[in-house]
């Protein structure tokens, strides 16, 4: 009897030791001295210009045996550099980015689609000027590895997607101005 009892113990005994292997989520922190928001446009078809916004924040969760994941990005629009100082007042105005009223600029991922154990896009909702519409970054790249400075796992992305300024109500000069603007964001995240 006890080795039957011996016996029936050894599968609860292994599924119980086998539990921590199934990952929960990770968190990671978007390092902000590693991240940048850039946008291009077409400026009356004679070049393709190229701004970003000098400081985004946010958090990442990721568990890539499961496939699921999370992605929040805060860009501080006030933070936005075209490499001149009164350009960067001017697009803050009411007919662009308008920071007076809308300092900060939002991603939110609704899901993270996944090719293998790395993410290839990922849906959500894009807030500019308080106008929320539904956005799609596509992966162009994904690494994770222990990080050599901090000596804690680290997760890098590039990321991008085509937008229309006149979905969030910034199309001034269009089509003269190209409407589409391509978003991208690379990003660096340190695990929590």
């Amino acid at each position: 009897m006890r080795n039957m009892l011996r016996l029936a113990a050894v599968p609860v005994l292994a599924a119980a030791l086998a539990a921590p292997a199934f990952a929960a989520p990770e968190t990671y922190t978007i390092d902000d001295s590693h991240t940048f928001a850039r946008f291009s446009y077409s400026h009356f078809g004679y070049s393709t210009q190229q701004s970003r916004f000098n400081n985004v924040s946010g958090s990442i969760a990721l568990d890539r045996a499961a496939r699921t994941g999370s992605v929040e990005v805060v860009i501080d629009a006030k933070s936005v550099d075209t490499g001149f100082p009164l350009f960067n007042e001017h697009i803050q105005g009411e007919d662009f980015f308008h920071t007076e009223q809308h300092p900060t600029i939002t991603f939110k991922s609704t899901q993270v689609n996944f090719n293998g154990d790395a993410p290839a896009s990922i849906d959500g909702e894009l807030t500019v000027k308080g106008i929320t519409k539904p956005v799609t970054l596509t992966v162009d790249a994904f690494h994770c590895m222990p990080h050599p400075i901090v000596q804690k796992d680290a997760c890098g992305a590039d990321a991008s997607a085509m937008i229309k300024r006149s979905d969030f109500d910034a199309g001034k000069h269009a089509p003269y101005v190209s409407d589409e603007v391509k978003l991208s964001i690379a990003v660096e995240a340190i695990k929590q």
